[in-house]
């Protein structure tokens, strides 16, 4: 049940009785696919499930209930989910009361879920992503009903009180904005997630102070444009209200548009780096300003370095990484040169590149002149091969130095335990460690670098 909280579009989240809804003896999966939003989407959804009643499944296979949380951004992840949505069928047919949900972006697709009506009649029910605070209710009709419905048709609110089981104790997720207003011309989500609604800050401020009180050590705060963040305040007010709060803690953001980098929030990452670590993701798609035209990206290469020149500026020793897509419809071999060139210029630290994925729906599908597969994949090659030379040259720059590593895992071989965590640059780090645990910070110096990862040891005191 949700409640009106303010006449602001924000209403709150009740849950249903749980007398209602709590099977006896029931357990509960929830797979997840696609980006780090989906993440904390299936957080709540494990939260609002745990309120329920249900106990957590080691695996879908031994799961009551199983519930795919969907990324609709390429078709390789859309076709991974149908794949493992066939092998559930034996599954429900041996045992009806088996309850098999889809949500996240796919459910928000037409076409899909008519697929799933016609194809996967076994699933039980779709909920589309802005409308998951309606799981209980869901879940009551699913084991009451044989027949598959759709829970869509959002208005956009914000809903705020849903319980949360979080994956990670030292790290989180935590949502400041949803939506997207920008419509690039290859990108769907705006279609299935809508337009852009941000919390007040009021209510993210008082989540990250809970998490911080609660012994966390890193808070990712999510939007698929968070730098467009607007409330009571702009994103980089929310950011320095964040930081206020007292502890020894780290605040990371994602996914920013260069659009909206503005010197604000380029000053208050420059004057909180005790909290606000040095690294900004910044996507860039291409190198081509014919082709950022044709993406709907709203800038070009000048502005787009510039913004670069003044986070170096201002920010010395900056991580940058970045996502480009590769292959665009129509992009031709020079402009694929461009985007090279770009990566020769601003020396990325890490990209993260993808091929172009034909969505239905998006302007960029209807587009004439799709490039072949092969030269498509020829080209992400030539890409990677270029940008793992710039990854080991910027990671060897840290051989020597010592660098104060989150700790995120710790695993034991032959040579005893083996840690893993983060610098304040977001590099993988290796080192071995007879005591450090996952949530401490440990001073690491580097001794040698990889394209994707450095190896330490333990900083003498």
């Amino acid at each position: 049940m949700i409640v009106n909280l303010r006449d602001t579009g924000v209403m709150k989240y009740t849950g249903l009785i749980r007398e209602m809804n709590t099977p006896i003896a029931r357990s509960a999966c929830v797979i997840t696919f696609g980006c780090q939003q989906n993440e904390a989407d299936s957080e709540k959804l494990r939260g609002m499930l745990t309120d329920m009643g249900y106990t957590t499944a080691p695996s879908p296979e031994e799961a009551d209930v199983i519930i795919m949380n969907t990324c609709a951004v390429r078709a390789h992840a859309e076709n991974k989910v149908l794949s493992m949505l066939g092998k559930f069928k034996d599954k429900k047919t041996a045992d009806p009361s088996v309850i098999i949900g889809v949500v996240g972006c796919m459910a928000a697709e037409q076409g899909t879920v008519d697929l799933l009506r016609r194809a996967f009649k076994y699933v039980s029910f779709t909920i589309e992503p802005n409308m998951i605070s309606r799981l209980p209710e869901v879940m009551w009709r699913a084991a009451n009903s044989e027949r598959m419905f759709v829970i869509g048709t959002d208005k956009g609110d914000v809903v705020e009180g849903i319980p949360t089981e979080r994956a990670g104790g030292h790290r989180a997720w935590v949502s400041v904005m949803y939506g997207c207003n920008n419509f690039c011309s290859y990108c769907i989500v705006p279609y299935v997630r809508g337009r852009e609604r941000s919390r007040d800050s009021a209510d993210v401020i008082a989540e990250c102070r809970d998490l911080i009180a609660g012994g966390c050590r890193e808070i990712t705060l999510l939007g698929q444009n968070v730098n467009s963040y607007s409330s009571d305040t702009d994103f980089a007010g929310l950011l320095k209200r964040i930081t206020d709060i007292p502890g020894d803690y780290r605040v990371r953001f994602m996914t920013s548009h260069p659009k909206d980098v503005s010197d604000a929030l380029i000053d208050i990452m420059a004057e909180r780096g005790d909290k606000i670590p040095p690294y900004f993701h910044l996507p860039l798609q291409s190198g081509s300003d014919r082709i950022l035209h044709e993406m709907n990206r709203t800038y070009n290469r000048e502005k787009y370095l510039k913004t670069v020149e003044k986070l170096r500026q201002k920010i010395p020793g900056i991580v940058i990484s970045t996502d480009i897509i590769v292959g665009f419809p129509g992009e031709t071999e020079e402009e694929f040169s461009e985007t090279l060139d770009m990566l020769r210029t601003v020396r990325y630290d890490m990209v993260y590149a993808f091929i172009y994925s034909p969505r239905e729906g998006t302007r960029a599908a209807k587009m004439d002149c799709q490039i072949p597969g092969d030269v498509k994949s020829e080209r992400i090659g030539r890409l990677l091969r270029m940008q793992d030379e710039i990854s080991l040259e910027k990671n060897t720059e840290y051989v020597g130095t010592v660098q104060r590593v989150l700790v995120d895992s710790v695993k034991t071989d032959g040579d005893g335990r083996l840690l893993s965590g983060r610098t304040p640059g977001n590099k993988l780090v290796h080192f071995r460690s007879a005591t450090s645990a996952p949530g401490d910070f440990i001073n690491v110096k580097i001794t040698r670098a990889a394209p994707f990862n450095l190896f330490g040891e333990l900083a003498k005191e």
